[in-house]
């Protein structure tokens, strides 16, 4: 064991990303990023469209829809940003898929999204500025953090009809600063005819890979890689071929220009290759992908993710007079975020000053990045798939410390 690799073995990151990767991946990486597959350059020297650079990436493909069960019907896209920019490359490429399949349609088209935390809410205010007409289904995040509030259930969304034609259903699957997430069979609640006829965009930025999905019930998932997967600065999309177009083939009113790098149609025909791809991220998430079949595939990820989480709310749980879950609904909490505040004993309100004595004592055991997002603070603990149930143990065992010393 080298002296970096004992410093990691001693060090639980639970940070909610760009977060930690697999060590055995990375050793492999590291080597990699020296001499790849003893060419005697590195990964990142190589040019993009050589043999070894391609055979990696399609390797990287074939594993991921192993993984996730991806029909031929969908392509799998490889593309350089994370998952913000896919909240204006979704849109896009939805209108344009639209206006190629109502060639006649007259007026503007609605596209829905369902709000449930600000990643979400980020996407639907960055279709509000390139679509015509946004419809808000439902804004779900001030029942999340109120348990005499229900969360409206899909059947009572304000959907827009489907004799409007709308252009898609977008949804973030699991909210990383609110840890909030979606119940895996939410789809099916919505009404037939909506899903047979809307295609529904899902991000999965921070879940994907985590638990099984429904490839075929959607038109499209996204998802930034930095989360469960490998570095930051690589987007996968994954989208129904049907739906990828020409968006000047078929212009309308309603539809804006597409940048040329947004355009799903050239990644789709070139393979990825449109441009140079993030090289280093594709091959540390093609690692990841591998070692997942290995191990178990989603199923066993699914497994490992419900067990640490478990482990962590059952701790939090016990000492309701010390911490209080900001998900007051047990079926919406994530498995990949947990989100917490501490309260002081007496007064059972939020306590920073008991918080940051939290992140201080953590840090004390070598546990990092427990601090909330600066936009809502609390605390959060981010359980991805490279966590592993040991180190949830260790974790679970320093707060029941904390709150031996604290009540």
């Amino acid at each position: 064991m080298t002296r970096s690799t004992a410093a990691r073995e001693q060090t639980i990151n639970l940070g909610a990303g760009p977060s930690t990767l697999p060590t055995p991946v990375l050793l492999e990486a590291s080597q990699g990023l020296l001499d790849y597959d003893n060419l005697g350059m590195g990964l990142t020297e190589l040019s993009h469209r050589s043999p070894n650079f391609q055979k990696l990436l399609q390797q990287a493909e074939n594993d991921l829809r192993k993984l996730l069960d991806v029909p031929e019907d969908y392509a799998v896209l490889f593309l350089q940003g994370g998952g913000t920019e896919q909240f204006s490359a979704t849109v896009l490429n939805m209108l344009a898929a639209h206006a190629a399949r109502n060639p006649s349609y007259q007026g503007t088209p609605p596209v829905d999204y369902v709000v449930s935390g600000a990643w979400s809410n980020k996407a639907c205010k960055e279709a509000q500025r390139l679509a015509p007409r946004v419809n808000v289904v439902a804004d779900l995040r001030a029942s999340i953090t109120n348990k005499d509030t229900p969360i409206t259930p899909p059947e009572e969304w304000s959907l827009s009809s489907v004799e409007e034609a709308p252009v898609m259903l977008h949804y973030c699957d699991n909210e990383t600063i609110g840890g909030f997430e979606f119940p895996s069979d939410f789809i099916k609640r919505l009404p037939q005819a909506y899903r047979e006829r809307v295609p529904i965009v899902a991000d999965c930025s921070s879940n994907i890979l985590s638990r099984s999905i429904d490839v075929r019930a959607h038109g499209a998932i996204y998802f930034g890689v930095q989360k469960n997967i490998g570095p930051s600065g690589l987007a996968v999309v994954i989208v129904r071929r049907d739906l990828v177009v020409d968006p000047d083939a078929m212009r309308a009113s309603y539809t804006p220009v597409i940048p040329t790098s947004l355009v799903y149609k050239n990644a789709m025909d070139n393979g990825s290759l449109y441009n140079t791809p993030p090289m280093f991220p594709i091959y540390v998430s093609a690692l990841v992908f591998r070692d997942l079949l290995k191990d178990g595939g989603v199923d066993g990820a699914q497994q490992r993710a419900e067990k640490r989480s478990k482990l962590v709310y059952d701790a939090l749980l016990a000492e309701p007079k010390l911490f209080r879950l900001v998900v007051q609904h047990e079926e919406f909490r994530s498995q990949m975020n947990v989100t917490f505040r501490i309260l002081d004993p007496a007064s059972q309100e939020p306590s920073p000053d008991l918080e940051t004595k939290f992140v201080k004592f953590c840090g004390e055991h070598r546990i990092l990045n427990v601090k909330g997002h600066r936009s809502v603070g609390g605390l959060r603990v981010s359980l991805y798939n490279a966590v592993t149930v040991a180190q949830a143990e260790t974790f679970v065992h320093v707060v029941a410390q904390f709150a031996k010393q604290n009540l």
